[in-house]
């Protein structure tokens, strides 16, 4: 099991999932999830990150991505999960009206480390046009699914958007 998922090829372009530790319901609030988009767009422009498709739900982030301009996608995927590990425990450390607060801190800080991301992105090779399809489906779905709304297109933190001519918050690349 240790070896099924992994990315071989760092300029290859994967299915990604980035999931919080416990499943814990964080980007329920919009700061946090902001707080992805900010970092994802960073990774965009100084990392050479190409995002053709993506969806933040309440405690995952789903993408479509790739790297370009000789940057390793591992160490890209790394780099975002422990800025953002770092940010989101200290905009809930500092943000008042958190009311799990303590309960979020408590599961995040152990012996002054942080814990946030489960380890891990569970990449999977995207080599079909096929198999790019039916991931960007369940990626734009998956607030359906989810019943957080009626339409795919509705969802603002999702590339389902970018389809439907409406402009998404991060820049698309097209396969």
């Amino acid at each position: 099991m240790g070896f099924a998922y992994k990315i071989t090829d760092q300029q290859g372009l994967y299915f990604v999932t980035s999931t919080v530790v416990e499943w814990i319901d964080v980007f329920t609030r919009k700061d946090y999830k902001d707080i992805v988009i900010n970092s994802l767009k960073h990774c965009q422009e100084k990392k050479g990150l190409h995002i053709f498709g993506w969806v933040i739900m309440s405690n995952h982030l789903h993408m479509i991505a790739s790297c370009k301009d000789g940057n390793d996608l591992s160490h890209v995927l790394r780099d975002f999960k422990k800025y953002t590990s770092t940010q989101i425990v200290n905009a809930v450390e500092n943000n008042p009206k958190e009311s799990r607060k303590n309960w979020l801190l408590w599961l995040f800080k152990k012996k002054n480390e942080i814990t946030f991301w489960q380890p891990g992105n569970h990449p999977e090779e995207i080599r079909t046009m096929e198999f790019f399809k039916q991931k960007l489906n369940y990626i734009h779905n998956n607030p359906v699914r989810a019943g957080i709304v009626d339409k795919e297109e509705e969802y603002i933190y999702s590339s389902a958007r970018d389809f439907y001519n409406r402009k998404g918050l991060l820049e698309l690349a097209y396969f």
